[in-house]
């Protein structure tokens, strides 16, 4: 997203909102999953992509970058009736922007942060329920983890750029559909990186939690991450999983078999 600085400025916030990104300082980052799936990940893999080519793009934009995040960004004062000047790009209309939204980062790691997650968890989800009803369903968590935040900040005109209020829908799927699914993930411990293998249920039940937390406690009105468009997100794809999966796909995955079968 984008927030203002001290002198008024407006400067780039991330899935977040301004000086800070939605790049989650985790002390645990997830590197792998022991969960293949059965085919192609093609809208994923899809979505990764435009993700780079957006980023890319913004790159190439050099001192004109801060003014298209401007634009193309979610406002929540845009979005209930005070939009903001084009700065020179073309005029979305703001419900427009929670879509391009979700495709802008605000850095390299911004944009490495979120596609992990989203090869990580993303590809197991669309097995589970189909290319189209996850290319659906991974819109419908984005535009829901906008929408929440534009609730609880309803005022704020710090942009929101970022896909991880997508992605929290995504690991909603991930969680409800395979919490027995080992995670392989890395826990800084001083200039050392231990590799820790733990089941999904705890990966992101710590996530969430420490997103709940966040969002609890922090300001919406601050410029930062923006905790509570991955709040909604989450609830999101909690309410819609079951909706969406495939038939033959259980909750809370396949019960491992006792000694008699």
């Amino acid at each position: 997203m984008l927030g203002a600085d001290s002198k008024g400025a407006i400067a780039p916030i991330w899935h977040s909102r301004a000086p800070r990104n939605d790049e989650d300082r985790s002390t645990m980052i997830p590197i792998s999953d022991d969960n293949p799936a059965r085919g192609p990940a093609i809208v994923n893999w899809t979505i990764i992509a435009l993700c780079v080519a957006a980023f890319i793009w913004e790159v190439r934009l050099g001192e004109r970058m801060d003014a298209a995040l401007l634009v193309l960004g979610f406002t929540p004062a845009a979005l209930l009736g005070h939009p903001s000047p084009s700065h020179g790009f073309v005029h979305l209309p703001p419900f427009a922007t929670i879509l391009t939204s979700m495709f802008l980062h605000g850095g390299w790691l911004h944009l490495a942060g979120n596609m992990l997650y989203l090869w990580i968890f993303g590809n197991n989800a669309e097995d589970a329920m189909g290319h189209v009803k996850y290319g659906l369903f991974y819109l419908i968590c984005g535009t829901a983890a906008a929408l929440t935040l534009a609730y609880m900040d309803p005022t704020s005109r710090l942009p929101m750029i970022g896909a991880s209020g997508a992605i929290s829908g995504v690991l909603a799927a991930y969680v409800l559909l395979y919490p027995r699914a080992k995670v392989t993930v890395v826990v800084p411990l001083g200039i050392i990186f231990y590799p820790l293998a733990i089941s999904a249920v705890w990966v992101v039940g710590l996530w969430f939690l420490m997103q709940l937390v966040s969002a609890w406690l922090i300001d919406p009105a601050q410029p930062g991450v923006a905790w509570w468009a991955h709040v909604g997100g989450f609830v999101t794809g909690l309410v819609l999983t079951p909706l969406f999966k495939s038939r033959d796909v259980p909750l809370f995955g396949r019960l491992p078999r006792g000694p008699w079968g």
